[in-house]
């Protein structure tokens, strides 16, 4: 069954700052009372909207004061209205009798969020549902303290999301925080300081106005402020009297569209930014009623207007026509704009709100009780209300708030100094995170230059370095430390530098990892080149002379000087020369084990021969005493012998070493960080040194030997050759060790060239260069008989 309502008026009450003996006027308030009017004159005119019910309404004015609201809130739950302000809305099916005994079921207001908090807590033993068009304040969410409270304003949680997100978006981190000394500031203010935590934005200060302006204010260039448009003309007036210019104002939904500060502070408002409220393009017949108010308050008639009769016992068309020169001082300013209608469309979504929620409790099932007049009832189909207005969805979520939709409007000068509104972008709470704030950066006009200031308490870390904190300041106020040797940071304001892995190295500015530089002797690069000629030129000498002596091998000079050995020698040598091209290239395995044993052998077969040469030459002498025939013993036979066991010895150490722990490559990052040295390493440090260490003792024995051996007389004696280049050979080797163990990379490989050249060429040249000198510059000395010349002494040739 359904329950009809037949010649019933629902009254409205309107509690709005608007104007009285005791407070200001306020010429937006003006309209936002004349939209509600038409809005309840709309809906009493149509027949698909509470075809049975009708709409009337008590105005009070709050004068923007909690007493002054809780005085006419309680006048009005009490259905006791002072006589001469209640109107009601005269129809042709409206017969309204005793009007001022009349409760009203709604309240629509306040603007203020603190009034609606006073009104809410007083109005809580009534449950009479309140309905707010312009009250932000988070904190009326709560339903557990507020649970009759619907408003058609979204929230503050959502504008200090998206103010949370605009001063991110243009890197604003030091932002100065402002607004007058009221709940709705207050709560705004710890709401940002809560949200921006995420974006790294921090407040260079926190004010609330009147108090006197204790912070430097120009410390921020960035001043969010979150005030009516009266408290912001006293904080403007410090400003300008503090001389404080170039700063980038954001205005919350409270004056970002307050066109009437422009007139006084246009100069320090340019650039302003601020989201404002979803705004109706037009509401069809608002402008006109708007003008009907103009024409009844002056009693004329305008050009062009639509309305046809009159309130007053005068006829429409004897009036006079409007003459432009009405005194519009005290009740006018932007009472008949309708270019921003923000607040006025929240008004009318409250009226249709209720009607909407009344169309739906028309069709509940009731029993004694008339649930319409139920407070309860009509505040649990206002919360589940879901309709359209002027083509817009209007639905709330569960806290009685609707979905958020604001517009980002810039404050731009006019060509002509006036003030133009331009929307720049917007915020859409129902939007996907990541997409819910839109910017056109292009059509913004900044308030210095033509892009945005830097606001910043630190300039950001550039990639390289990483952040700071400064102790006892806000996150946003840090040093940007270089990232430490071998890490690297790849983004801006980053927090920690990230290591490069081992075979990696930071570039110059530590931003990215780059491979590290590959080092070892090249035959590429000049050391290289150099080295591996003198090797090459090195060993064509020694096969040059071995070539000379093989030639003149019938002198007297080549047969006296053991000419087998000799051809031995330098063959060995040449041997010893092509050694040092094993330690250029890149090192690898095969490589290292085949250079260490190289050398140390070929050098103990050159010493193995030096040696027994002059062993044959003490022998030789020995041999010619009487009766003696040690030459029998030490013949070609014997001196091959000890040049093969002196060298076995070696082979021995070698294989030793091979088998136990051999040398192989490895990638020594030790030396330099940036630095990849590809190195051979001993394996055994013993067996590395019990190779040099052998070819010293076979070094001793033959300094030893030919030094005895150097005053024996004889024209082709080459013991003191032996003897010299023996003192080379030790000059080289002992400043070797030295010199080696204090080099790292490639010029250890090169010092240990060098000393296979040195020693070397030190052999070849006191050995062999004398007796070249001879066989091709003197051939008149190599003749004449020799001590030596017997079969017993000479070479087996």
């Amino acid at each position: 069954m359904r329950l009809c309502y037949f010649n019933i008026c629902i009254y409205l009450c309107l509690v709005m700052h608007c104007f009285s003996l005791l407070c200001s006027f306020s010429a937006r308030a003006l309209r936002w009372i004349q939209t509600m009017i038409f809005a309840i004159k709309e809906i009493n005119q149509r027949s698909d909207l509470l075809p049975q019910l009708k709409l009337g309404f008590h105005i009070r004015d709050s004068c923007d004061n909690i007493p002054v609201s809780l005085r006419a809130l309680l006048l009005l739950v009490n259905g006791q209205p002072e006589r001469g302000v209640e109107r009601n809305i005269n129809g042709s099916n409206l017969i309204c009798a005793a009007v001022h005994r009349t409760v009203s079921p709604v309240i629509i207001g306040d603007a203020g969020s603190g009034v609606s908090m006073a009104l809410l807590r007083s109005l809580g033993s009534f449950h009479i549902p309140l309905v707010s068009y312009f009250a932000s304040c988070s904190c009326l969410s709560n339903q557990r303290e507020f649970p009759t409270f619907m408003r058609t304003m979204p929230s503050d949680a959502f504008q200090i999301r998206a103010l949370a997100r605009l001063v991110s978006y243009f890197g604003w981190t030091w932002v100065g925080l402002t607004g007058v000394e009221s709940d709705y500031a207050r709560f705004a203010i710890q709401l940002f300081l809560q949200e921006s935590v995420q974006y790294g934005v921090c407040a260079a200060y926190t004010h609330f106005y009147p108090v006197a302006l204790s912070q430097p204010m120009a410390s921020s260039k960035v001043i969010i402020n979150f005030s009516g448009e009266s408290e912001m003309q006293g904080i403007l007036r410090e400003i300008r009297h503090r001389n404080i210019t170039g700063l980038q104002w954001i205005a919350s939904e409270a004056w970002a569209t307050a066109t009437l500060l422009w007139e006084k502070f246009g100069d320090l408002l340019m650039g302003t930014l601020g989201f404002a409220i979803r705004r109706a393009d037009v509401i069809p017949g608002l402008e006109q009623h708007l003008t009907k108010f103009w024409e009844e308050t002056f009693n004329c008639r305008l050009n062009g207007s639509v309305n046809s009769h009159s309130h007053g016992g005068d006829n429409y068309y004897d009036r006079l026509p409007c003459k432009g020169t009405e005194n519009l001082e005290d009740v006018y300013s932007p009472y008949s704009d309708v270019t921003q209608l923000r607040v006025s469309y929240n008004v009318y979504k409250a009226v249709y709100l209720v009607a909407h929620a009344l169309q739906d409790m028309s069709y509940c099932k009731v029993g004694k009780d008339n649930l319409l007049l139920f407070f309860p009832q009509l505040i649990h189909y206002m919360k589940r209300a879901n309709f359209s207005a002027l083509g817009a969805k209007v639905n709330f979520d569960q806290n009685g708030d609707p979905i958020a939709y604001y517009d980002l409007m810039n404050w731009q000068r006019s060509p002509d100094g006036s003030l133009a509104l331009v929307k720049v972008g917007f915020y859409d709470a129902s939007s996907p995170a990541g997409y819910s704030l839109v910017i056109n950066d292009s059509m913004i006009q900044w308030p210095v230059g033509k892009q945005a200031s830097r606001s910043v308490c630190s300039d950001s870390c550039p990639p390289g370095s990483r952040i700071a904190r400064r102790k006892g300041e806000p996150i946003c106020c840090f040093d940007c430390v270089p990232c430490a040797e071998g890490e690297v940071s790849n983004k801006t304001d980053s927090l920690e530098c990230s290591r490069c892995s081992d075979d990696t190295w930071p570039n110059e500015v530590r931003d990215h990892c780059i491979p590290k530089t590959i080092e070892y002797l090249s035959y590429h690069e000049l050391m290289g080149m150099v080295l591996c000629v003198v090797c090459v030129l090195g060993a064509c000498i020694s096969l040059s002379i071995l070539a000379i002596f093989f030639t003149y091998r019938d002198t007297p000079l080549v047969r006296a000087n053991n000419m087998e050995l000799s051809f031995l020698l330098m063959v060995f040598l040449s041997v010893c020369f092509l050694v040092g091209l094993l330690f250029i290239g890149e090192p690898s395995d095969w490589l290292c084990r085949i250079r260490y044993p190289a050398f140390g052998i070929s050098f103990a077969l050159c010493i193995s021969c030096l040696l027994a040469k002059t062993v044959v030459v003490l022998m030789a002498f020995r041999s010619t005493l009487p009766g003696s025939n040690v030459m029998k013993w030490f013949g070609p036979s014997q001196q091959r012998a000890s040049v093969l066991l002196g060298t076995a010895v070696q082979v021995i150490i070698c294989l030793i070493w091979l088998l136990t722990s051999p040398p192989h490559a490895n990638n020594n990052t030790d030396y330099h960080s940036a630095i990849i040295i590809i190195e051979c390493v001993t394996g055994s440090e013993v067996g590395f040194w019990c190779v040099l260490g052998y070819i010293g003792i076979l070094a001793c024995m033959c300094f030893l030997m030919a030094f005895l051996a150097r005053k024996l007389p004889d024209n082709f004696n080459e013991a003191k050759f032996i003897t010299f280049s023996m003192l080379i050979f030790f000059a080289v080797w002992i400043t070797f060790i030295p010199v080696y163990v204090s080099t790292a990379g490639k010029y250890t490989v090169a010092v240990h060239i060098f000393a296979i050249l040195a020693s070397a060429f030190g052999l070849l040249f006191c050995i062999f260069a004398p007796k070249c000198y001879i066989i091709m510059l003197k051939p008149e000395k190599n003749t004449g008989g020799s001590p030596f010349s017997s079969k017993n002494t000479l070479s087996p040739n």
